[in-house]
């Protein structure tokens, strides 16, 4: 948490912050699931990278005279396992199981921060902790034990997709937390965004039927619409502020925002039609659970 002697916020500021973020990551799972009514996961994952980056070059053209050399390697991990392959594993899991599972599934997120940051980046070990990882992963084993009664509709293989992008998540944050401290969030964000999302773009613009798809079914537009939504709040906004947020506090402090990010995607999940059973809330709880015993 923050400390008050050396705080740049308060922990209401922060706690505040982490709110916005619940809001604004929590309604990715829908958006996401609007979009692949149109479009096929990699284009999904395409067009999301693609938008940021054209939103981060007014950006970039200024930060990247900040960057050393040196540190572009470690600012492509950052872009690459921060947004880069969860882009791509989110739709491609969404196809398999619904939106408020997602959600549900990533809050395993501060667990995988906390077991890399010990493992890798010299993280004090405690017990506590990791009782708190293992009563976690209890939590997901629960959800895919249950199958299509949790949400899952397709292979159970589709919610380890989803846990494959917490894992990219835990190790973002931490290469953040402990090596990208002197830089700016708006710097690690433009330069990190671009170094994937260029790529990405030009993928889809010449490797893909997208601009054909565009041309030929109006309604494409609508999931495009929903997609750059997507890539300007949850993508761009929301990354400046959860690099910054880290900054201030730490990679654990602000992984925790998937406290709340499930349940505002099971609200969006329920609006759309999706049935929320309590396996779903058996299965966050013990998820949740784990997230509190391992912060002790």
């Amino acid at each position: 948490m923050v400390k008050p002697q050396d705080a740049v916020i308060t922990s209401l500021q922060a706690w505040g912050i982490l709110i916005l973020l619940s809001l604004i990551w929590g309604t990715s799972y829908i958006l996401i699931k609007w979009g692949l009514l149109y479009f096929p996961p990699t284009q999904v994952a395409s067009i999301r990278l693609g938008v940021s980056a054209l939103a981060f070059a007014p950006f970039l053209v200024y930060h990247i005279r900040k960057i050393k050399v040196a540190q572009l390697p470690l600012l492509f991990l950052v872009g690459l396992l921060g947004t880069g392959l969860p882009s791509f594993l989110f739709p491609a899991a969404q196809q398999g199981l619904n939106s408020s599972l997602a959600g549900i599934l990533n809050s395993l997120t501060p667990l995988f921060t906390l077991l890399l940051g010990i493992l890798f980046f010299r993280s004090k070990f405690a017990w506590a902790k990791t009782l708190g990882i293992l009563v976690g992963l209890g939590g997901a084993v629960c959800l895919f034990a249950f199958g299509e009664r949790a949400g899952i509709s397709g292979h159970w293989t589709h919610g380890l997709l989803i846990v494959l992008a917490c894992l990219c998540y835990g190790t973002s944050s931490n290469l953040v937390g402990f090596h990208l401290r002197g830089l700016k969030a708006i710097t690690i964000s433009s330069v990190s965004f671009s170094l994937v999302g260029v790529p990405a773009l030009i993928y889809l613009l010449l490797g893909t039927d997208f601009i054909h798809t565009l041309q030929t079914v109006p309604e494409a537009w609508t999931g495009l619409g929903y997609i750059t939504i997507l890539s300007l709040f949850s993508t761009v906004l929301a990354g400046v502020i959860f690099f910054q947020l880290i900054q201030w506090t730490s990679p654990v402090f602000g992984s925790t925002v998937s406290y709340l990010v499930p349940l505002v995607s099971m609200v969006w999940g329920a609006l759309d039609g999706e049935v929320i059973s309590t396996i779903h809330f058996a299965g966050m709880g013990l998820i949740l659970a784990g997230v509190y015993l391992s912060k002790q």
